[in-house]
């Protein structure tokens, strides 16, 4: 194993104190690397707070800031955050309307989210699970949530800052996740620091289809098939399970689990776009990039989002975080 680290021990706190130096002028790190929370709070706006294991990054503190989240608690590699770190964030930067908790579906992240929102005060909870690839894992049970965390971050982020209310922003977060459906495909295993080995076995010509961001398995093992094959078999899944729904316009996005080039995820973009425009679908928003990783894993999963004009508002929304920014 090579990765650039000084220690197992130390890596996630090393690489927090880095980010948050390195975006300063927007972030703040929370005592004892609990949290990691935008420097500017905006009084009386509902607070959106997310977070998970590490190793997905930027996924969450990189989304953290205007437009998105105020704050995120990084827990070990793929290891849940533990309560008192949500609790902590959300006394950190609830102003007065209350915070909404938005959570992958994964039983540690759930479990420990609920515990949270319990001992704190005006919390609501939205929970993502839009991978179509498998009912239940070893991680879940139902739908893991994967990529599509970041749609609803962004869209329910703008409408926060919009001033919405508290049952609002759930129910868009709602309404946003139903819109949702990705799964992915993973062409190498990916390595945890403190295992020092890949994550599981795979031959230099197969590939695991339908992934999990940690590296659980998907639907099948298979040999390794051209970008065309591979995106035609995900988009039908995914249009399959969105049914009537999959008609209109729609935010396309190819995320990068972390080992794959640019070059090769706009290929990906390319073949899934081809694709939804012959199912009657215009891709009237893209999104390309590794924003949602599994530390060094080549692959990559692609997400749909159905729009309507009030998510398309949203989304075109100004943003300013350490990894997804703009201004309209």
């Amino acid at each position: 194993m090579k990765k650039l680290m000084n220690s197992v021990g130390t890596i996630l706190i090393d690489s927090l104190d880095g980010f948050v130096a390195a975006h300063g002028d927007i972030l703040v790190l929370g005592d004892e690397h609990k949290f990691v929370r935008r420097k500017a709070l905006k009084p009386g706006k509902v607070a959106l707070i997310s977070g998970g294991g590490s190793g997905h990054e930027p996924l969450h503190g990189g989304f953290v800031g205007h437009g998105m989240l105020d704050a995120a608690c990084p827990g070990q590699v793929f290891t849940s955050p533990t309560p008192d770190q949500m609790l902590a964030a959300a006394q950190a930067v609830d102003t007065g309307a209350g915070c909404l908790f938005i959570v992958k579906n994964y039983e540690g992240d759930v479990m420990n989210f609920e515990m949270a929102a319990e001992m704190a005060d005006n919390v609501a909870t939205v929970i993502t699970n839009d991978d179509v690839a498998v009912e239940n894992s070893s991680y879940t049970t139902g739908r893991r949530g994967v990529a599509g965390t970041l749609v609803v971050e962004k869209i329910v982020g703008a409408a926060a800052e919009e001033g919405r209310d508290l049952a609002a922003l759930k129910a868009l977060g709602e309404k946003v996740n139903a819109a949702t459906r990705s799964m992915g495909v993973a062409l190498t295993s990916c390595t945890v620091p403190a295992a020092g080995k890949p994550t599981f076995d795979i031959g230099d010509d197969e590939m695991e289809f339908g992934v999990g961001i940690h590296g659980e398995p998907g639907r099948r093992r298979d040999k390794l098939k051209s970008a065309d094959a591979i995106a035609e078999e995900i988009v039908h899944a995914i249009v399959a399970d969105l049914g009537n729904a999959a008609q209109g316009e729609a935010l396309l996005f190819v995320n990068g689990f972390g080992g794959t080039p640019a070059m090769e995820l706009y290929v990906v973009y390319n073949s899934a776009r081809k694709l939804l425009q012959a199912k009657g679908i215009r891709i009237a928003r893209s999104l390309v990039g590794s924003y949602v990783t599994s530390l060094d894993m080549a692959g990559c999963s692609i997400t749909v989002t159905m729009l309507d004009a009030e998510t398309t508002k949203l989304w075109d929304a100004p943003v300013h975080t350490a990894a997804l920014r703009w201004a309209m």
